[in-house]
Parts: C-alpha cells; sequence; structure tokens
C-alpha cells in the first residue's frame, strides 16, 4: 500500500501497480476524519479489495500514528471501517450471489471438473464438490481469461466451515493468494447454505489464508491477521 498527499495521476497508480507486480496495491489520502482509498491491480482499478484495504489499516494503526480504534475509508463501494484488536476487522458490504441458470461454456471448459452450480454478484461463484476437488484444480487461464470476470471456486470445508480460491487473469493475476473482497459474496453464501452467521474460512491458494467472517444484516465483518513485511520509498521519474 501506498500513502499519498494527495491524488498521482490514475496513469502513474496503474503504473505503479504494474511495476509492484501484486494483485493489488492500495492508495489513499486523508479526507476529512478518515481516508479516500482506491486499490489497482497490474490490468487497471478495481472496486474492492480486502487485504490491501486491511495492509493499509495496520500502516495506519503500527506506523503512521493515526490512534483511534477504527479508521474510516471512502470508496468506490462506499464507507468501509476496520477496527483494531486481537486481529484486525474489515467492515464491508455483502453481496449475496444470485443463482445462474445458464453456465457459460467458456467457465466449464475452463474449469474442467463437475460444477455444482454457479451464482454471481460481481465475481463468478462457482461450487465445486469438496475441498479436494478445489486444491487440485489446475484452471486453464487463457479461458478464464476470456471470460474477463474474476471467478471464486469454493465448497464446504473438512476443517473449516468454507474453502475457496479465487482467479483473475483479465486483471493480471491468475490466482490472488488471499481476497477479502470475495468474502462478501462468499460468507452471505454460506451463511444461508450453513444456516450460520459466524463462519471460518480458508482461501486453499499456494500461500493460503485463513479469514473469521461474520454476516450482520447487510455488511461482513472479516478478520485477519496481519504482518509487517517490507518498507520502501517509490521514486517518480
Amino acid at each position: 500500500m501506498v500513502p499519498l498527499d494527495e491524488w498521482l495521476p490514475d496513469g502513474v497508480l496503474l503504473d505503479i501497480a504494474r511495476e509492484n507486480n501484486l494483485s493489488e496495491t492500495a492508495y489513499f489520502v486523508p479526507r476529512g476524519a478518515g481516508f479516500h482509498i482506491r486499490w489497482f491491480t497490474p490490468g487497471g482499478e478495481v472496486n474492492l479489495c480486502g487485504h490491501a484495504t486491511l495492509a493499509s489499516a495496520y500502516v495506519l494503526f503500527h506506523e503512521l500514528g493515526y490512534a483511534g480504534d477504527v479508521v474510516r475509508f471512502h470508496s468506490l463501494s462506499g464507507p468501509l471501517e476496520v477496527r483494531r484488536g486481537e486481529k484486525l476487522t474489515l467492515d464491508f458490504p455483502a453481496w449475496p450471489p444470485r443463482p445462474l441458470t445458464d453456465i457459460p461454456e467458456t467457465l466449464t471448459r475452463a474449469l474442467n471438473c463437475e460444477i455444482v452450480g454457479v451464482h454471481e454478484h460481481r465475481d463468478l461463484l462457482v461450487e465445486l464438490e469438496d475441498e479436494t476437488t478445489i486444491k487440485n484444480l489446475r484452471p486453464d487461464f487463457g479461458a478464464l481469461k476470456e471470460l474477463q470476470q474474476c471467478v471464486i471456486v469454493t465448497a464446504r470445508g473438512t476443517d473449516c466451515d468454507f474453502v475457496s480460491r479465487f482467479f483473475a487473469p483479465h486483471l493480471g493475476i491468475d490466482e490472488d493468494p488471499v481476497t477479502g473482497s470475495a468474502h462478501t459474496q462468499l460468507t452471505p453464501f454460506w451463511s444461508a447454505r450453513l444456516a450460520k452467521n459466524e463462519l471460518f474460512a480458508k482461501q486453499l491458494s499456494r500461500r493460503g489464508g485463513d479469514l473469521w467472517c461474520r454476516l450482520t444484516g447487510d455488511r461482513v465483518m472479516i478478520a485477519g491477521e496481519c504482518a509487517f513485511f517490507l518498507k520502501g520509498a517509490i521514486t517518480l521519474p
């Protein structure tokens, strides 16, 4: 994440994200009592990102001297909050996905496995048979790119409530390690399936991650841990 005093041109923000070559680069500037936050992948701007928001709040709390217990962000997805505690907790909108009756042929070809069902909000949410299928999935990223849409695959977990993986090759991200924004769809989806509002989830990328999720009305609380990794400066021409 990159704290700024004022916004740079969008082209510069995108160039920095491409140079970083990470799933998302977050930028924020002060706005009133909070901050305006934006997120860029190497392929362009996105409207919501969980872990880059978590990282931004962590830096504000632990590196930039922000004194409050809650940091408030203004974003393309409306107001967001991050609360400090034993874990950092994101307060995000809930995006219940709707079922799709017509499954795109390209999706079936890209995943090359039995699909239980497909739902959609911002991203395609694809339910697969079991956790083993999720772990062993080797998608055709070229075919996924043709969809021009992010794809979440998910199934019931063996030692958690549900598992998932997240693919976005059209944004320059074949697979995202851990995706907070995907859980704005996954949480209401599995909450309805499992008849519970508090859920423990695992994302099964190579790096992997654990997420503690709670559905509260039209909001999703997503708690996770954050570790400081790298600090540096960006030099612009």
